[in-house]
């Protein structure tokens, strides 16, 4: 049984974001430069970063391509070609776009850049597929509101003309179509679709009648509160086979805003399951561990969205607006002698402290930490200062980019 085996798509907020996606196991990374992208919020790529992420990803063999997926207004076309141009020399390989007019922009001045059609388009059916390929975009994006049987058959007819497909297999869930939404523009003036989306629709929301100012009633639904609209995170890890089988051709996590922990540790559990299923199909078998691994990194509860059909009431989460987060990043290892792993703080520890290290190549290690010293090997009892550098004593070789994390006491 031939299988073909996806691309692994991961986020890059920014440049160290970047670094990790690519060391934990990504075949390629997507990101936002300081313009017409959709995430104002993400640290973003100034070009100096990059043409440093770009280089850092290409010297692995690895894939960069880069939002440009606004829904432009006349205004956002001023500076479009120059942006483009100056992107292209860096030596990015894709460019997303949802807007026609930056698509026919794009086209007229870097005709050789390929072009991805994001999934603000509402790519819903392989129709789409053909017309965007028609006018020459090389992949498309699917819409998270399609079922595995609606990805198969998209996936299948793209195959018949070498159209791509790309679709979401894990991250946050949009309660507009597509992510074109317009709530946070309403309330708040930030237009989601120029980037600058303020997440309304994670907020808390109670009703009040124009009569009666300042009385205000809970909005409920089944009784369980009042975040109605409120959806729980993707994950579809355990379809993996079924969208393999399809002929998707990337595999796409979101979270561009995360944090470099969540971008490792998702990436390194699908490519722990991407590379199990494709090695050997037939005697493939789902880890259960992949799935609580995900739950280690901030999240909200998971749902498979519209892989089975539309969803139900229990895709959203209706008591609270938040994240659930069991483990903090901790530290960064940065390198290793004899006696020591030297560690970049990223959040205080202490003697005495239950630590986990994950690893780019894949392991896990938990131990108490029985001894600190700083960078002049002096004893320390604690790590208090931001970024400090301090070392651990560790037999046996660690990584550089392995990541300490900790268990959050409730």
């Amino acid at each position: 049984m031939m299988i073909k085996k996806p691309e692994l798509l991961a986020p890059a907020g920014n440049l160290e974001k970047l670094k990790f996606a690519i060391i934990y196991g990504a075949d390629a990374v997507y990101l936002g430069g300081e313009a017409f992208g959709l995430r104002a919020g993400a640290g973003n790529f100034s070009f100096a970063d990059m043409a440093e992420g770009v280089a850092f990803a290409h010297e692995r063999g690895r894939k960069v391509y880069v939002t440009v997926n606004i829904f432009a207004h006349n205004q956002d076309l001023t500076g479009l070609a120059d942006y483009l141009q100056s992107i292209e020399k860096i030596g990015v390989d894709a460019i997303l776009v949802s807007d026609p007019g930056v698509f026919q922009i794009a086209q007229g001045v870097v005709p050789m850049l390929p072009i991805h059609i994001s999934t603000q388009a509402n790519n819903t059916n392989w129709r789409t597929a053909m017309f965007w390929q028609q006018l020459g975009a090389e992949r498309i994006v699917l819409a998270r509101e399609l079922s595995l049987s609606e990805v198969a058959e998209i996936a299948a007819k793209c195959q018949e003309t070498g159209m791509e497909t790309e679709m979401f297999v894990h991250g946050a869930m949009c309660i507009s179509y597509s992510g074109r939404c317009l709530l946070s523009n309403f309330m708040v003036g930030r237009d989601a679709n120029q980037g600058d989306c303020a997440h309304a629709c994670r907020w808390r929301y109670r009703l009040q009648e124009e009569k009666r100012d300042g009385e205000y009633m809970d909005i409920e639904e089944d009784a369980r509160g009042t975040y109605i609209m409120n959806s729980k995170d993707l994950c579809l890890l355990e379809y993996l086979p079924e969208i393999i089988s399809a002929g998707v051709d990337s595999l796409k996590i979101e979270g561009r805003m995360k944090s470099p922990y969540y971008v490792a540790n998702t990436v390194r559990i699908y490519r722990a399951a991407i590379d199990a299923y494709c090695a050997d199909p037939e005697g493939y078998q789902y880890h259960p561990e992949w799935k609580e691994e995900l739950a280690k990194v901030s999240h909200r509860d998971y749902t498979d969205g519209f892989a089975l059909g539309k969803p139900g009431a229990d895709a959203h989460r209706y008591t609270d607006g938040g994240y659930l987060r069991n483990y903090s990043f901790v530290g960064l290892v940065r390198g290793q002698d004899d006696d020591y792993i030297w560690v970049e703080q990223r959040h205080k520890i202490s003697l005495g402290d239950t630590l986990e290290m994950i690893t780019p190549a894949g392991d896990v290690y938990e131990w108490q930490v029985e001894q600190l010293v700083d960078k002049d090997r002096k004893p320390i009892v604690s790590t208090p200062h931001a970024q400090m550098l301090y070392g651990i004593p560790w037999q046996g070789a660690v990584p550089a980019w392995s990541i300490l994390r900790q268990r959050e006491i409730k």
